[in-house]
């Protein structure tokens, strides 16, 4: 089954727009100053409280501390860069801007929850190498068409340090990885999980709708007491009432949500119907672009979602398939990168004048699940091979073989026998009801996990009034 993970995706696509991705779902609070939430302080944040509290009085501190998360803190220089970023951002969605304390207090929650994801992985050690966070940079240049030496350029056109751009990237896929892993721990899927959401889409008819949805979300604790419940489901009701008298919904996201999405307007995207929490499913069939609900309740809060468009897929799915047989050597001690090249051309030169291709491709091909068949690899869908592999496929006109070409395997030669168009409903139907089950239940471990983390950490506020 294909697994979904809407998480990485956002980086990436944040990273697409050569901006600031975005962190973890912030939850704010009105504004403190040098106030302590949540539990007691360890020792290790009394220590850097007191700390800060010497160095402010003595007046030799250098940059002021904003925050203190556990035993680590955010300093003011570091939430003005970010205030700045999140700003043009904001200006550049062409989304009003909330007044300046609000917005630096929901940054800094966005920063908090950062820290604490982070935290977390270290704990775990969860990491993410120099070659893995280089090979996210190079897919990220080769997508916005430049190369990676024309990155750093273009990142500085637009006030972004490319050093703060790889470090920001490399938070991301480590949180990534670390809300994988915790997906990973605890996600399972019945079959008949999968049966029944598959017969809910055809009933309801979400197995083919998308809809493009933003949300603001007041956000109440894991475990709330009937007055913080009370209290957020007021300010929800508030936020709905300014919005139908007119208050622009993104700049209303950007300055009371706390949802993952606040400071890009609330947008969550295209999503599917059979992804959404039947509480939302069922009002979102009844909507039609440009309508808000009534404050929705969740075990995460109070919801308010805004429609911004809908769109249906053909139900019938064919896929171009490609029927296709290859001869691979590999590179060893003692066959270099040139003689297998050589190999190739000769065995392709002998293919051309009349030999059989399975019979060299026994012989020869070191691939061990298709030299047996004659290197015949059967019907392949699009993006079922390595990228180089599916280029040099998709160039030939069916007969044709290619000349040799290296992948991350070695070095190739292929056929093309043949190609046609397959029928796959059933298929990419089973596929997405699993992916659908696999988006919801994954966002739902994660934000009770956040809330959790959130709830059981030390946190200090040291804002300005």
């Amino acid at each position: 089954m294909l697994k979904y993970v809407p998480r990485l995706a956002a980086v990436l696509a944040a990273a697409l727009l050569l901006c600031q991705a975005c962190a973890s779902t912030p939850h704010a609070n009105p504004n403190v100053s040098a106030t302590a939430v949540m539990n007691p302080a360890p020792a290790a944040a009394s220590v850097t409280a007191a700390a800060i509290a010497k160095a402010s009085a003595t007046g030799i501190l250098l940059d002021r501390v904003v925050a203190v998360v556990n035993d680590e803190v955010i300093l003011k220089s570091e939430l003005d860069y970010r205030v700045a970023a999140i700003t043009k951002q904001i200006q550049q969605q062409g989304t009003a801007l909330p007044p300046d304390n609000i917005l630096r207090k929901q940054v800094l929650d966005e920063m908090i929850m950062t820290k604490l994801e982070l935290q977390q992985a270290a704990n775990k050690g969860i990491n993410v190498s120099d070659d893995a966070l280089n090979q996210a940079i190079n897919r990220i240049a080769e997508r916005n068409g430049i190369t990676l030496n024309q990155l750093p350029d273009k990142l500085q056109q637009q006030g972004i340090n490319y050093a703060d751009f790889r470090q920001e990237l490399r938070n991301q896929l480590i949180i990534h990885n670390m809300e994988q892993q915790l997906v990973s721990d605890q996600m399972h899927i019945a079959p008949r999980e999968v049966q029944a959401q598959i017969e809910a889409d055809a009933a309801n008819g979400n197995a083919n709708t998308q809809y493009h949805i933003s949300q603001i979300l007041i956000a109440t604790p894991s475990d709330p007491s009937i007055e913080q419940v009370a209290e957020a489901r007021k300010k929800a009701l508030d936020i709905y009432q300014k919005i139908k008298k007119g208050a622009d919904f993104a700049a209303m996201a950007v300055e009371y949500s706390q949802g993952q999405q606040a400071l890009k307007g609330g947008d969550l995207g295209w999503r599917k119907g059979s992804e959404l929490p039947t509480v939302f499913s069922d009002v979102i069939q009844q909507m039609k672009p440009g309508d808000i609900t009534e404050p929705l309740s969740s075990p995460s809060g109070f919801h308010i979602l805004k429609l911004d468009d809908v769109k249906r897929a053909d139900s019938k799915v064919l896929v171009s398939q490609t029927h296709a047989r290859h001869i691979l050597l590999r590179p060893s001690a003692i066959m270099t990168d040139a003689q297998a090249q050589a190999k190739l051309e000769d065995l392709r030169k002998e293919i051309l004048a009349g030999a059989d291709f399975a019979k060299l491709a026994i012989k020869y091909s070191e691939d061990p699940s298709s030299a047996s068949n004659g290197g015949d690899l059967g019907w392949l869908d699009p993006g079922a091979t390595v990228p180089e592999f599916q280029s040099q496929m998709d160039k030939l006109q069916v007969g044709q073989i290619s000349e040799p070409f290296k992948s991350q395997y070695g070095w190739h030669i292929l056929q093309v026998l043949g190609r046609r168009q397959a029928d796959q409903t059933q298929e990419y139907t089973r596929n997405k009801a699993y992916e659908a089950i696999y988006a919801r239940k994954s966002d739902e471990i994660i934000q009770q996990w956040l809330s959790a983390l959130k709830g059981s950490a030390y946190i200090e506020y040291h804002l300005e009034n």
